[in-house]
């Protein structure tokens, strides 16, 4: 069952790699000028940009104003105004982030300057809709703007993680194996579900279960790799993950 596993030129990046991870470089350049730098924030900014969303929305704002602060929030992010804030406290770009969505709002409402907000210019194309349609999808439990940031931030790396791993298996031409494995990726599989996969897949019951093994393998090192992308060292991953997890069930 060899041939149900992605090609190992596709490995995930390990730890000796972490240098060149989108958030290290981004925080080199609070010391240099690093040219990946730009490249790299804007690259995790339209990658997590969906949990700011919902904290904005959850602190009260409507829709319309969320995309505006959110929009001017990276504005300011990306011209390096907030840089400085990561070269003090060289951890998570999770954290980095609320910190200075925080510290943006306040001086927001202080400044009174809501009309003013991005100034009708967009600083790359955010989905508002998709946004907006995530955001009330979340439980209406009055979770507080810092708990659903982290919740929403948790659904957004799985998310990523699943596309990779649905992308791996397309590139290896095994699309359909991996759509009729993928409901058995988060939940454990009874051995009449792996019978009833058996037969549409032309293999034993055994060689389901290896390939269900091989598919949670391959989406943990991914989800691995997507966390590794925003914290600065390998030894950070082990608590992001716990962290993340404990907001997906909290």
């Amino acid at each position: 069952m060899s041939s149900s596993r992605p090609s190992e030129s596709q490995a995930v990046p390990g730890a000796e790699q972490f240098n060149t991870t989108h958030w290290s470089v981004v925080l080199l350049a609070g010391e240099s000028q690093a040219p990946q730098a730009d490249a790299a924030l804007e690259n995790l900014c339209r990658t997590y940009w969906q949990p700011l969303y919902a904290y904005v929305r959850r602190q009260g704002h409507s829709p319309h104003d969320a995309q505006d602060l959110t929009q001017e929030f990276f504005a300011r992010l990306l011209e390096k105004r907030y840089l400085k804030l990561a070269t003090q406290e060289r951890g998570r770009f999770r954290s980095f982030l609320l910190k200075s969505l925080k510290h943006f709002l306040v001086n927001e409402w202080v400044r009174g300057q809501a009309q003013k907000r991005g100034g009708g210019q967009k600083v790359f194309s955010l989905d508002d809709e998709a946004a907006e349609r995530s955001y009330l999808q979340q439980p209406s439990d009055q979770l507080a703007p810092e708990s659903l940031y982290d919740r929403r931030w948790a659904m957004t790396l799985l998310e990523r993680a699943m596309e990779r791993l649905g992308a791996d298996y397309a590139a290896a031409g095994k699309r359909s194996l991996f759509e009729r494995l993928k409901p058995l990726l988060l939940t454990e599989g009874s051995s009449e579900s792996y019978r009833e996969l058996s037969t549409p897949l032309g293999i034993s019951e055994g060689a389901v279960k290896v390939a269900v093994h091989r598919l949670r393998q391959r989406f943990r090192d991914l989800v691995r790799a997507e966390v590794g992308q925003t914290v600065a060292t390998p030894a950070e991953v082990d608590e992001e993950l716990r962290c993340l997890m404990a907001a997906m069930n909290g």
